[in-house]
């Protein structure tokens, strides 16, 4: 029988690293070493928010590999374009139905193989019971929980999502949308919109995968691990200790968890540090 250790990874993030260092886990420490992309070769991949950050990381590992980049962000950016995406839908603005809804139309050559949903937002400030910024908190909710979900029924209900296994769904979410963990990660609470926001992402991909198990459709509930991005940069007084990598490192983690995507582990919430569960 598994036991609880060798199903589920920590809660705390500085022993996490900690244990791997001194297990010197692979894995963990150097993903390059097992990791092999070549099965994105020919794959037509869709990222959203794939202009800047974890999201343009996954665009150059992908093409780096082959693949056929569909890019579906709200913006471009210099980065982005020197890939030449197979497919550049811009102007989409994740929180609106009409935007969303016109996806399908834009994307040209046919259905997609894996769709990444990626894009994401997460308010600076930090958030206290006196500074509570309920605008920016719904904004989190919209972006990081809806959108995924507008994105996914538009491609679905247009066709570009496969129902002979070959597409899976990818939602790039966060171990900050975990209940159980706030205690030991968020010991004084706050940022309650960050984590209301992944909290509700979260549920809704498990939803999802249990709707699209009718369709054969596989979907990944994903932590990409902590990586040094603009959106990571108020923690970056941590980086070190908490074994922060460069998103190019991230990427490479995100995308050996894809490869290992189907019908018998869909829905499952995974740390992309060490391959481990995260519990809800």
């Amino acid at each position: 029988m598994t036991s609880s250790s060798d199903r589920y990874t920590i809660a705390d993030q500085p022993a996490r690293f900690a244990r791997a260092k001194e297990e010197k886990n692979q894995r963990y420490l150097d993903i390059a070493s097992i990791y092999d992309g070549s099965y994105l070769k020919g794959k037509r991949v869709a990222i959203t928010g794939a202009n800047r950050g974890i999201g343009l990381s996954l665009a150059k590992e992908l093409v780096s590999q082959g693949g056929e980049l569909v890019a579906i962000c709200r913006s471009s950016s210099d980065e982005l374009e020197a890939l030449k995406p197979a497919e550049l839908l811009t102007g989409i603005d994740f929180t609106s139905d009409s935007d969303c809804d016109a996806i399908s139309s834009k994307i040209k050559d046919g259905p997609i193989d894996i769709l990444i949903n990626n894009a994401g937002y997460f308010y600076e400030p930090v958030e206290k019971i006196d500074s509570l910024n309920f605008k920016e908190e719904m904004l989190m909710i919209d972006i990081c929980a809806l959108g995924p979900l507008r994105v996914t029924s538009n491609l679905y209900n247009n066709g570009l999502l496969k129902s002979d296994g070959s597409s899976s769904v990818i939602m790039i979410t966060s171990q900050g949308g975990s209940l159980s963990w706030r205690t030991v990660q968020n010991p004084t609470g706050g940022d309650y919109g960050h984590h209301m926001s992944k909290a509700a992402a979260n549920m809704g991909s498990v939803l999802l995968a249990q709707e699209f198990k009718q369709y054969n459709i596989p979907v990944a509930i994903l932590h990409p691990g902590f990586n040094k991005t603009g959106m990571t940069a108020k923690y970056k007084h941590i980086w070190d200790i908490e074994g922060a990598v460069d998103a190019s490192v991230g990427a490479m983690r995100v995308f050996h968890e894809i490869s290992k995507v189907n019908m018998e582990n869909t829905g499952k919430f995974i740390n992309c540090e060490d391959g481990l569960e995260i519990p809800w």
